[in-house]
């Protein structure tokens, strides 16, 4: 499978790396979409891929799939007309907590008859999640997040401090550069309205830890993963860099699991 990436930051080059460098059996990256080419130019001859700023030249390029990469302005502006062209992945899901972007993104998807997909990014369980949902049968999702104080804006903190406890929707308005989870769950249950979230605030941890709980007629379940970040751009999970990855090579397998 052929994909073309739009950003070129931490993420799309864990993706050149992990397939291009690597020689990837099922994948290549073959097209980057940038704003600035003269200051990325030299992953040409790097990765052996072609840099494009402008959107129809790199739509019309021989790629399967685009991957965004970037951030959520980038969701809004450019998702739309690349669902007309091609199927997508999309990363910046912060973009949808804007359920007007998400039911236009959606009609697009379906008129043109592509294929939006999500990864699981930083978390998982999102299956059970979904299967539960679909019949009716999902009744509580709460999702507690600790993070480095650093990262909340809250360096001089001795001790640990909720600073949200409440839904979803409200926790991404006031936190909407560190709610990607949220979103995500919501997305696969019972949406942003009813999700629950508590966010601390932690002087004593270094990474971030999500800890999902879900009650339903199938009974409960619960899932803590505690994210390590890349080791070139603290601020994204490594979990969600190879989250994509597994959602590709998924994508082409004759046998597959979940």
């Amino acid at each position: 499978m052929d994909i073309g990436i739009i950003g070129a930051g931490a993420i799309a080059n864990v993706m050149m790396e992990r397939i291009n460098h690597d020689r990837h059996e099922n994948l290549k990256v073959k097209s980057v979409f940038v704003r600035n080419e003269e200051k990325y130019q030299h992953l040409e001859d790097e990765f052996g891929i072609t840099l494009y700023k402008d959107l129809e030249a790199f739509l019309s390029s021989d790629i399967d799939i685009v991957v965004e990469a970037a951030n959520g302005e980038v969701v809004k502006s450019h998702m739309p007309e690349v669902l007309k062209h091609k199927d997508a992945m999309l990363i910046s899901v912060g973009a949808l907590s804007d359920g007007a972007l998400v039911a236009e993104l959606m009609q697009i998807a379906k008129h043109h008859d592509h294929t939006l997909h999500l990864p699981s990014g930083a978390i998982g369980g999102l299956d059970l999640i979904q299967n539960a949902q679909s019949h009716g049968e999902l009744k509580r999702v709460r999702l507690t997040t600790r993070k480095p104080t650093a990262a909340l804006s809250y360096e001089d903190l001795q001790s640990e401090r909720v600073v949200f406890d409440g839904r979803a929707k409200e926790a991404i308005t006031l936190y909407p550069q560190n709610m990607n989870v949220a979103i995500i769950l919501g997305m696969a249950g019972m949406g942003i309205e009813e999700t629950e979230v508590l966010l601390i605030a932690d002087p004593n941890v270094d990474r971030n830890i999500h800890h999902i709980e879900v009650e339903g007629a199938f009974g409960k379940a619960e899932f803590k993963v505690e994210n390590q970040p890349l080791p070139d751009n603290p601020k994204t999970s490594y979990l969600a860099a190879i989250s994509i990855l597994g959602t590709l090579e998924r994508m082409n397998r004759h046998f597959r699991i979940g």
